[in-house]
């Protein structure tokens, strides 16, 4: 699974680099995944709906519904 998640979160890096911002993973803990926001996504006002409605549902849709993506700084 963690590779699964590792190569999702490469897809999504790249929608998110277009648009100037960047993700940072920095640790899994079962279904829980830790990311770090960078660049433009850093302090975007919509970022935690970037991360939950895009970054989380990516990964729900594509390995699990139970996973979570937390925001750490």
């Amino acid at each position: 699974m963690e590779d699964k998640i590792k190569e999702l979160l490469e897809m999504v890096r790249t929608k998110l680099q277009d648009d100037g911002g960047d993700l940072e993973l920095v640790k899994i803990e079962g279904k829980t995944v830790s990311v770090r926001l960078k660049g433009a996504c850093g302090c975007c006002p919509h970022a935690m709906a970037t991360l939950k409605g895009f970054v989380e549902n990516v990964l729900k849709e594509n390995i699990d519904q139970d996973i979570v993506v937390e925001r750490v700084n």
